[in-house]
């Protein structure tokens, strides 16, 4: 589990990652961070596309980017923060990960690793998604 230290320098990564965020459309900008079991802090930010669909959010960014720079090495926290200046949120909700980052989440990170939302506090993965997707593979 990573020290206290350790999670606000992942916190404070994932808020200067929202300057990388590629963001013409919504304007909302978003940051994120994850902590790698070497140490290593591994960011993204979102990158929005013309095409909805295409765009990729932070999360996922810096999760894929963590898996492909750094293979084997497990991430062991996430942080994201959200928003911008000029955008108002309707509630918290909106600075929580969208369900394909929560899949992805379960997917690559251990289930009880710590989760920090800027604004909104530190859900468990679990809590985030109690029922996430799983292939059968015992056939």
């Amino acid at each position: 589990m990573p020290d206290t230290s350790s999670l606000s320098q992942l916190a404070q990564a994932a808020r200067a990652a929202r300057a990388s965020a590629y963001a013409p459309y919504s304007k909302f900008r978003v940051g994120a961070a994850v902590l790698l079991a070497n140490g290593e802090i591994v960011t993204g930010a979102n990158i929005e596309n013309a095409s909805y669909g295409l765009t990729c959010c932070a999360e996922r960014v810096a999760m894929f980017a963590a898996t492909a720079h750094h293979p084997g090495v497990r991430i062991t926290a996430l942080a994201v923060s959200a928003g911008d200046d000029h955008v108002q949120h309707d509630s918290d909700n909106g600075r929580m990960p969208c369900g394909a980052c929560r899949q992805v989440m379960m997917e690559l990170m251990p289930a009880d690793a710590p989760i920090w939302i800027d604004g909104v506090g530190e859900p468990s993965l679990s809590s985030l998604l109690p029922t996430p997707f799983k292939l059968r593979t015992d056939t």
